[in-house]
C-alpha cells in the first residue's frame, strides 16, 4: 500500500485533454487503486458525473469513463480503479506514480446527478465494486443532505478487502469538521460482501427483494412516492437492479425527465 501526497507543478492542456498531475496514490489490495490528481480550474462538474481519464500512449491518449469520485468543491480530482493485468489501460495506469501525469477529459457528463430525480425522502446509492465512486463524490456534497432527509451509501464486494473508503463512511465524515453536522443523523452505510463471511452477506439485489436491507436499517420497504435510488455496478446487476425497481412502479429518470431512479453504465473494466 502506498500513501503518498506531494505538490504539484503548473497544469498543462492539450487539445480534448488536461494534462494534470498525480499527488496521491493508494493502492487498496491487488486489484483496486485510487489516485488523485490536480484540477484545472475552468473544469467544471457536477457531483456524480464522470470525465474520460487517462494516458498518453505511442503519441495517443488512450482513455475510459471514470466516475469523479472527489466532490464538485475539492480543489483536486480523486479516482476509483480497478486493475486489470492485461488491459489497455489499466494495466498501465495501476503503474502511476506521484509526479506523473495523466489525461483528463474537459467535458464531465453522466446521469448520476441530484437533478436527475424527482424530490424525495429517501436516497439510496447503491453501488458493487468500483461502482462506489460517485458515491464518494455525493456523499461529501452539502446539497445531498439538503434534498434529502435519509441517504443511504450502499457497497457490494466479494471480499472484505475490498470494502475501501469503509473508513470513510463509518468514521472520517460523520467527524468531519466541515461536514460532520450536516451529515449527522442522515448517512449511512450498508456494506455488503458474497464471497467471505462479513456481517452483511450477499448480492444487494438479494438483500432488496427479501427485504433483509430494509430490516436491517429499520426503514420501511421501498416506496416510489417517497424512496429514491441511484444505481451504479456491472451491467448484469444493473439491468437486475432496474428490474426490480420498474417492477415496483418505479420511472427511470434523467436531466431532461427527473424520474425515481438513475443509473450509470459508462464504466467498463479495460
Amino acid at each position: 500500500m502506498s500513501d503518498v501526497t506531494v505538490a504539484a507543478p503548473a497544469v498543462k492542456k492539450a487539445g480534448a485533454f488536461f494534462v494534470e498531475t498525480v499527488t496521491w496514490v493508494q493502492h487498496w489490495t491487488e486489484s483496486l487503486f485510487s489516485f488523485r490528481t490536480t484540477r484545472d480550474p475552468s473544469l467544471r462538474f457536477q457531483s456524480g458525473q464522470f470525465v474520460m481519464v487517462g494516458l498518453e500512449v505511442d503519441g495517443k491518449p488512450l482513455v475510459r469513463a471514470y466516475s469523479i469520485a472527489s466532490p464538485a468543491w475539492h480543489e483536486e480530482l480523486e479516482f476509483y480503479s480497478i486493475k486489470v493485468p492485461d488491459g489497455p489501460l489499466t494495466s498501465r495506469l495501476q503503474k502511476i506514480e506521484v509526479g506523473d501525469q495523466v489525461l483528463i477529459g474537459r467535458k464531465p457528463t453522466g446521469t448520476l446527478v441530484l437533478d436527475g430525480l424527482r424530490p424525495g425522502k429517501r436516497l439510496y446509492m447503491v453501488g458493487t465494486g468500483t461502482g462506489l465512486a460517485p458515491w464518494l463524490s455525493l456523499a461529501r456534497d452539502p446539497e445531498v443532505y439538503e434534498r434529502f432527509d435519509d441517504v443511504i451509501v450502499t457497497h457490494t464486494v466479494r471480499k472484505v478487502e475490498d470494502l475501501n473508503y469503509r473508513e470513510l463512511f463509518e468514521q472520517e465524515l460523520p467527524n468531519h469538521e466541515l461536514l460532520g453536522e450536516i451529515v449527522a443523523g442522515k448517512l449511512r452505510y450498508y456494506p455488503t460482501v458474497t464471497r467471505e463471511p462479513f456481517k452483511t452477506n450477499g448480492r444487494i439485489t438479494d438483500l432488496i427483494t427479501s427485504g433483509k436491507l430494509f430490516e436491517d436499517l429499520g426503514v420501511p420497504p421501498l416506496d416510489p412516492k417517497v424512496d429514491r435510488l441511484m444505481l451504479c455496478g456491472g451491467p448484469s446487476v444493473l439491468a437486475d437492479l432496474k428490474q426490480i425497481l420498474l417492477d415496483r412502479g418505479y420511472e427511470e429518470g434523467s436531466v431532461a425527465s427527473p424520474g425515481d431512479f438513475v443509473l450509470e453504465k459508462a464504466f467498463v473494466e479495460t
